[in-house]
């Protein structure tokens, strides 16, 4: 759990070396997911519906898009509310917090301030989000203008989700067998 929180707060393969094997399997299999959901078919199809300028930010949209199915479907997923998962995650960070990068911090900050993991099952938290994240980009991005968008394309993320989410976990099931069958070898 701590390494796929770390996932995208930890950039570069050099810096792996640094954790332990727990985290760094997080890690990597935080960025297999991220990795795989992009070459998802169903992923790729949504991206067709994007109209310019926001296409080259699709991922990002519809990396939040599925974040607001999963807040919004938690209790069809899991035996544990999102609100003690929310808790299970920070009592982690917290745990480990000398191995926590300031960027993961400074984000748990805000995350709390927000009560963000709950409030990502509203429209609203997910649009200002996508605002926030359009901020720290280097470029000029049309993240601040997705509430123009959205109501088009909710649907088309509803309906995926649940594909996506079955694709996903399937493949990271596979990923861990095999690594597990590695350390056996």
């Amino acid at each position: 759990m701590l390494g796929a929180m770390l996932g995208d707060f930890v950039r570069g393969r050099k810096v792996l070396e640094s954790y332990s094997d727990g985290v760094r399997r997080g890690i990597e299999l935080h960025r297999f997911i991220d990795q795989s959901v992009d070459a998802l078919p169903d992923v790729v199809n949504l991206r067709k519906y994007f109209p310019a300028p926001f296409r080259r930010y699709s991922g990002i949209i519809i990396d939040l898009a599925y974040d607001h199915e999963l807040a919004r479907r938690w209790e069809l997923y899991s035996n544990e509310t999102l609100q003690d998962f929310d808790l299970r995650v920070r009592e982690a960070l917290s745990r480990h917090d000398e191995i926590v990068p300031g960027r993961l911090r400074r984000f748990m900050q805000y995350a709390d301030r927000r009560g963000l993991f709950a409030a990502y099952r509203n429209k609203s938290e997910i649009l200002l989000s996508l605002t926030g994240i359009g901020t720290r980009l280097s470029r000029p991005n049309p993240l601040h203008q997705v509430d123009e968008i959205w109501d088009g394309l909710q649907p088309r993320f509803a309906a995926s989700f649940d594909s996506v989410l079955w694709q996903v976990q399937k493949g990271v099931d596979e990923w861990l067998a095999e690594r597990s069958g590695s350390h056996d070898r």
